[in-house]
């Protein structure tokens, strides 16, 4: 990459790293903040599921207005909303306000994060691209890992101070690339005139697109990650008896891993491989991870077990957004808004069903995890695909 690739796509990253640390940031105050509120584990839950459902709804209109309107303009509002979400949220004690800053929030991701892709898209080769993806997938990852650190620590000044720290880092975040950032797509591009349609309609045409099994792929390994993250720390203290301690080292080390594997690994392993070898591979090596995670009986080997299944999604989530870009062509934006979509899909859906099995049985989740991945394993392998893109 030249000099001024990579000063963008820093500036990308560092983008992408405030808007999911913002959110992160939150996590370790939310308990003590909603019970001095009077509010507790159903409001817990409508946070994640509003703040899901809102950049669901958004992500395919957001993405053709990255494709309309420009990655720039996107990328700026998507910030400037996340940064509202907080202000928000910092001056809210009512539990109804405190949605609607979540509304907000998931509006401010859905501008964001298929802008972000787009703009790599836009400043990327075909053989680039993958490496482009992966970076900007690390710092999602920092910011998953960091987030809850900076939020513990700033706690000790105050319940709410890690909000204001985080709102007032979204306006410097706002001003900055106000200043620094470019616009990335051509001037003279074709613009892909689609007209608005209603979420579930924009979804459907997806069906026809040639990056629709990508985009399945993407909704299943949301749904497969999410479901395991939203019942990790109930399993290894009801199997186990791990202790707090145990889970945050547990979440930090696998966080840890996706920055090391997108920083340095998944441009070989596409180079090596190639997109479609990628999936067949870390999709089966992610389903091996679930089936050993119904038999393992210890806490050290479901450790490693954890961190295989990460390592693989760390590998799967910029690969995936690679074959959808190549697929794309010229609707780069709308594409990467679905992607969103999709993904956002998985997020809804895999800590519901998730929590519901786990309470009929606790090894249920990972069962439904199992039997998902394989079939999805079995559909990339069917999969032809478009080999002109594949590198």
């Amino acid at each position: 990459m030249s000099k001024d690739q990579r000063r963008k796509l820093f500036v990308l990253m560092i983008n992408m790293f405030i808007a999911i640390g913002s959110f992160g940031i939150i996590i370790p105050i939310l308990p003590a903040y909603l019970k001095s509120i009077g509010q507790g584990g159903t409001a817990a839950g409508l946070m994640i599921a509003i703040f899901a459902g809102a950049q669901l709804i958004m992500s395919p209109i957001a993405g053709k207005w990255a494709d309309k309107y420009g990655r720039r303009i996107m990328i700026i509002a998507g910030l400037s909303g996340l940064a509202l979400s907080m202000f928000v949220f910092y001056f809210s004690d009512s539990v109804g306000v405190l949605y609607v800053s979540r509304v907000i929030g998931g509006i401010g991701a859905a501008l964001l994060v298929p802008a972000i892709f787009a703009y790599v898209a836009d400043i990327t080769t075909m053989e680039q691209r993958a490496k482009g993806n992966s970076f900007i997938s690390a710092s999602m990852s920092l910011g998953i890992v960091v987030g809850p650190g900076i939020g513990g620590f700033l706690a000790d000044f105050g319940l709410k101070m890690p909000l204001l720290i985080s709102a007032i880092v979204g306006v410097i975040a706002v001003i900055f690339s106000l200043f620094v950032l470019k616009e990335s797509k051509p001037e003279n591009s074709e613009i892909v005139e689609n007209k608005s349609e209603p979420m579930v309609k924009e979804i459907v045409q997806s069906f026809k697109k040639p990056y629709f099994i990508p985009l399945v792929i993407t909704l299943v390994m949301s749904f497969g990650l999410m479901a395991y993250e939203s019942v990790l720390g109930l399993f290894v203290d009801n199997e186990f008896g791990a202790s707090p301690q145990d889970i945050a080292w547990m979440v930090t080390a696998t966080g840890i891993v996706s920055v090391i594997v997108q920083l340095a690994a998944v441009d070989w392993v596409v180079r090596r491989f190639g997109e479609k070898n990628v999936l067949k591979i870390f999709l089966g090596v992610a389903a091996f991870g679930f089936l050993l995670s119904i038999i393992i009986s210890s806490y050290t080997f479901f450790f490693v077990i954890t961190m295989i299944i990460f390592l693989s999604t760390s590998i799967l989530r910029p690969v995936l957004t690679t074959l959808i870009s190549k697929l794309a062509g010229q609707e780069q934006g709308f594409a990467m808004g679905m992607n969103n979509a999709y993904m956002s899909i998985g997020n809804v859906l895999g800590p519901l069903l998730a929590g519901l099995l786990y309470d009929i049985h606790i090894i249920y989740p990972f069962v439904l995890g199992l039997i998902v991945l394989v079939l999805t394993m079995i559909g990339a392998i069917m999969w032809k695909g478009t080999k002109k893109v594949i590198i």
